[in-house]
Formats: structure tokens, sequence, C-alpha cells
């Protein structure tokens, strides 16, 4: 995943993931655009904010956010925007996101972790995500999702 304006794990960790290197995306081809750019980037986060609020399999998560999910939808949308290599909405308005560092206070083990993944799994079946950006997705947010685990099992 070289040239790509997107780092490989969030919060500036190297992910020393060699499967990286077996998707085509590049600077004139990035997951933003393969997943159909600012809309398809909306309706994923859309979708998957959905899911959690509306079915109760994923009340072990839900009931770590606030009871309005605007702004965790708001603010997932703009760092999935820049990390898939769109524009760098988080980023401009945030700074760097820290993503491990801002989800500390929220116990994350692996029953948080699998939960968040059978939900952004079901969003992306729901959103018809498919061949190559829905392997790259697949492995990133199984990566990211592991990595953001301070609960210890």
């Amino acid at each position: 995943m070289t040239g790509l304006p997107i780092q490989p794990v969030p919060g500036g960790e190297s992910s020393g993931d060699p499967s990286e290197d077996a998707f085509s995306f590049g600077p004139d081809n990035t997951p933003y655009d393969a997943l159909g750019g600012n809309e398809g980037v909306q309706r994923l986060v859309e979708t998957f904010y959905d899911m959690m609020d509306c079915d109760d399999r994923f009340a072990g998560i839900r009931s770590l956010h606030k009871p309005d999910l605007s702004d965790a939808t708001g603010k997932l949308y703009e760092f999935l925007s820049g990390w898939l290599g769109g524009p760098q909405l988080y980023v401009e308005k945030y700074g760097h996101p820290k993503l491990r560092g801002r989800h500390m206070p929220f116990p994350i083990g692996e029953n948080e972790r699998d939960l968040w993944m059978m939900c952004m799994t079901d969003a992306m079946n729901a959103c018809e995500v498919e061949g190559e950006i829905r392997s790259f997705l697949d492995a990133r947010f199984a990566h990211v999702a592991n990595f953001m685990r301070n609960q210890e099992e």
C-alpha cells in the first residue's frame, strides 16, 4: 500500500501486515474511490450506526456510545474519508486520529471487537461492498478492531 495518502493503521503504528501489498490501490485508484467516494463512505457509516442502534445483537457496543449517535457517525465518516484516501476531513478538524488513545476510556475486549466487526460486516453486506474493496476492508477493519483492544481476557 505505498503511495496512498492514508496510514496503514490509524494511530500511526505500523501494521506489519504483508497482505497490504496484495491490493491494487494507489494514488489514482484509492479505496475511497472504490467504495464510491463521499456517498459510499457516508452510506456505509450511516448503515453501520443504524444497525448498531436498532439491532439488539449490538447492544454491548451500542452502550459504549452516547444516546445520540450523530457525533460518532460524523467522526467515523470524517475519519474513514481520509483513512481510505479521500479528503482528510478528520485530520483537518481534529488533528492526528490517535485512535487507540481516543478509545482507551472505553473497555474494548474480544467481545466488543467481535461485535464491532459483526456490525461492520453486516453494514458492508447491506451496502453490497464487494470485490477487492471488500477484501481490503475486511482485512483492514479486522486488524484495526483487534488493535483497539485494551482489555485482557
